[in-house]
């Protein structure tokens, strides 16, 4: 009888040391759960933290430029995937370099889905000197999967205007010039659409926490 109580009480132990072990499992892992969901933003958060997203995104229109492998780049091939929009040139000196390097970096932080489908694209503000040669030698060298923008002055002026990134040539010394022009970055949707944008100076750890958040609000 004593032999039996002692089995009994065995058992009994075994069962809630596993029922304890099944609890833990269960609350490490609905934390876990937890905490790789994006968290869902407000717009005010969202502006707190440098992410200015539309309530209707914008549609920009059609537009006929050319991309750095010299293929036709239309307003189609911002469609079926998340676009970071850059307006830069080769031949600016700070701004441009460290926004490209920036956006690498951020790319290389993004895990599944969100890093397969992100594309990153500069469009020239000075296609005078940024022929798509040019382009071609400048923009892999900060991600080989990130696309250079180029095409007629007009057409490029009509984008940025519709994304609201202005730019104005100045002048400088014996024939020279720079391209003054927003710092911004700018997103587009998987519709092709003008989500928002990212507000310069732009905060890696911030623009993370945004980018996640829209997305998870979109699907």
């Amino acid at each position: 009888m004593k032999d039996e109580n002692s089995r009994a009480q065995a058992r009994g132990i075994k069962i809630t040391i596993a029922a304890v072990a099944v609890f833990m499992l269960v609350v490490v892992a609905t934390f876990v759960h937890r905490v790789q969901m994006p968290r869902l933003m407000s717009a005010s958060e969202m502006k707190l933290n440098g992410a200015y997203m539309f309530d209707t995104p914008r549609n920009i229109g059609q537009f006929n430029l050319q991309s750095h492998q010299g293929e036709a780049f239309t307003a189609a091939d911002f469609e079926g995937k998340w676009t970071l929009v850059f307006f830069g040139f080769t031949y600016c000196p700070d701004i441009c370099p460290t926004t490209m390097s920036f956006l690498n970096q951020f790319l290389s932080e993004l895990e599944g889905t969100e890093s397969t489908d992100t594309a990153v694209v500069m469009i020239s503000v000075d296609p005078a000197r940024d022929t798509v040669e040019q382009l071609s030698n400048y923009v892999p060298f900060f991600n080989k999967d990130f696309v250079g923008v180029t095409g007629e002055f007009l057409e490029i002026h009509r984008v940025a205007t519709a994304l609201n990134t202005p730019f104005r040539k100045v002048p400088g010394k014996d024939g020279e010039y720079q391209v003054d022009h927003g710092s911004n970055v700018v997103l587009m949707n998987p519709r092709g659409d003008y989500h928002g944008f990212f507000k310069a100076p732009l905060d890696l750890a911030k623009m993370k926490v945004t980018y996640r958040s829209v997305r998870a609000q979109w699907d």
